[in-house]
């Protein structure tokens, strides 16, 4: 393991890095702990990261973030390809499985922690760690399983309740959910707050026994890759800060509709966009 200050860190990510094929042939760093990492870093968080991966794998975009890194014979790797019908998505190689065992004692007790799962490379029983954290998941890594030549299909979080019972708040896409709103509808009693993304559409927030939609900005589309992971930072960032999930989720969605105006992790939020979209949240209108 590769361990750097322990101690310094109130945003805690623990899932896969990855490394994400490019059309020509070269490799990025991806992953919701590197998109949503950057994206805590750049709200002022001390973040810090528990993955997984192969000696080999360039981690030098990540650099200012302290790290625990289980190392692996190959990090998980993934091919996204886009489509008229969506995202196809192929699995080529995983890293090895987080499990509680691997949580150093220093970081048991963050102000936020992050489960970022992106195929079942974290033990479900990481929720129930954190006593006194504001406990986050976004559990799209929970609901892919694949096929014989790797492409990744959808399934459900059918077994997992117990475990969701644990999370303060959940943040997942309407594509995770295959469409079905009756799956968030049943989520949503399960836990305090939960997200369902849709893309250009925006977002829906189950709260407090209601829902409200959150529509987005229209913005150009350059690279849409891991918007969802910086719509999650953001949303539990400002859900953890000020308490109200209604002016989280018009921050949140706000800055994910800015990220993608740019390729990759360059997506991640600038200090001009963060001040902008905290002063369209804070005049969010406070439902309920």
């Amino acid at each position: 393991m590769c361990v750097l200050n322990l101690d310094i860190m109130d945003y805690l990510l623990i899932g896969h890095l990855t490394e994400d094929l490019q059309a020509d042939g070269s490799v990025a760093l991806g992953g919701t702990v590197a998109y949503s990492g950057l994206t805590a870093q750049a709200l002022g968080h001390k973040a810090a990261i528990l993955s997984s991966c192969a000696k080999t794998t360039s981690l030098e975009v990540i650099k200012s973030i302290p790290l625990e890194i289980l190392e692996a014979e190959k990090t998980s790797q993934f091919r996204n390809i886009s489509s008229e019908s969506g995202r196809l998505q192929y699995l080529f190689s995983q890293a090895k499985k987080l499990v509680p065992q691997m949580l150093p004692d220093q970081w048991a007790n963050p102000a936020i922690v992050h489960i970022a799962p992106v195929f079942d490379d974290v033990d479900p029983a990481m929720l129930a760690m954190f006593p006194t954290s504001l406990r986050c998941l976004t559990p799209q890594g929970w609901m892919r399983d694949v096929d014989e030549s790797g492409k990744i299909i959808p399934k459900t979080l059918q077994g997992l309740d117990k475990w969701l019972s644990y999370a303060h708040a959940v943040v997942l896409s309407k594509e995770d959910l295959q469409g079905d709103l009756a799956e968030a509808e049943r989520l949503a009693k399960l836990v305090p707050t939960l997200v369902v993304t849709d893309r250009e559409n925006g977002a829906q927030v189950f709260f407090g026994g209601t829902k409200h939609h959150f529509p987005a900005p229209k913005t150009e589309l350059i690279d849409d890759t891991g918007s969802g992971d910086i719509f999650a930072a953001c949303f539990f960032h400002h859900l953890w800060h000020h308490q109200n999930a209604w002016q989280a989720a018009r921050f949140a969605v706000e800055l994910a509709s800015r990220s993608i105006t740019r390729k990759g992790l360059t997506g991640v939020p600038n200090q001009e966009e963060i001040q902008k979209a905290h002063q369209l949240a804070l005049e969010q209108a406070v439902y309920g």
